[in-house]
């Protein structure tokens, strides 16, 4: 299903009203002055804290953040956190140094991450109104961006190579006399099946399915279906041999 809606960071910008609340509808989401001053506190305390006791810190005080937080859960440096009230991480999971997890939207679920999972060094989990899912055991590497304007999902078990970029949306031209950025944004979402590979540098295109025990060559650009158990390759990526 194709979702399909105008883009509200500028709305919020341009709409009447004072700074304070459009600061609260852009970082938190909310307008409650309690939640504000927990989050100021929180991330002034030990968002930027070196060593020990800053991941100490951010371990026992950021669930007070988010929406849910299981064990053992590890916050490094710097990390960002946009409506945290919908981001959700479960079991042993390592969100790295100047990660963003960014859950914005009006009427979307946001960030949910699974058991196990490793997300990288300066990785972007972008969302803008959409949803954004990594299942159990996913390894995402530095520097990665995943963008959802609708739903992208990440099976159990994938690896993740650094500069990978999953868009999940895009904008219509249709019209030459407006400008793109004011023009309709549509998406379709990207959904990856479990165990498989992406290799660095590779750009996933919104509409895509990739099916399960996948392995993509680094520098790909993946703009089809991608069958299970099959290895890809190329710009734009093709099927060049199966691994079943």
């Amino acid at each position: 299903m194709t979702k399909r809606e105008t883009i509200e960071i500028q709305k919020v910008y341009s709409e009447e009203g004072g700074k304070l609340a459009k600061y609260q509808d852009l970082i938190l989401g909310q307008r409650s002055l309690l939640r504000l001053f927990l989050y100021e506190f929180i991330i002034g305390l030990c968002g930027s804290m070196s060593g020990a006791p800053g991941l100490l810190l951010r371990m026992k005080l950021y669930p007070k953040l988010l929406g849910s937080v299981g064990r053992n859960v590890t916050f490094g440096k710097d990390v960002v956190l946009r409506h945290p009230h919908k981001i959700h991480i479960s079991d042993n999971v390592v969100i790295d140094d100047h990660v963003v997890l960014d859950a914005k939207g009006q009427d979307n679920k946001g960030i949910r991450i699974g058991n196990g999972v490793f997300v990288g060094r300066n990785t972007i989990l972008n969302c803008k109104n959409g949803d954004i899912v990594l299942e159990d055991r996913v390894n995402i590497s530095s520097n990665c961006l995943i963008f959802s304007a609708s739903h992208v999902c990440v099976g159990a078990d994938n690896l993740m190579a650094a500069f990978c970029y999953l868009v999940g949306g895009t904008h219509k031209f249709d019209d030459p006399h407006i400008p793109i950025l004011d023009q309709e944004r549509e998406s379709k979402g990207i959904t990856i099946g479990q165990g498989g590979w992406l290799g660095a540098h590779i750009t996933v295109f919104d509409g895509v399915n990739i099916g399960k025990h996948v392995a993509i060559g680094a520098g790909s650009l993946v703009n089809q279906d991608i069958p299970d158990y099959s290895i890809a390759a190329g710009s734009p990526a093709r099927v060049v041999k199966r691994r079943k």
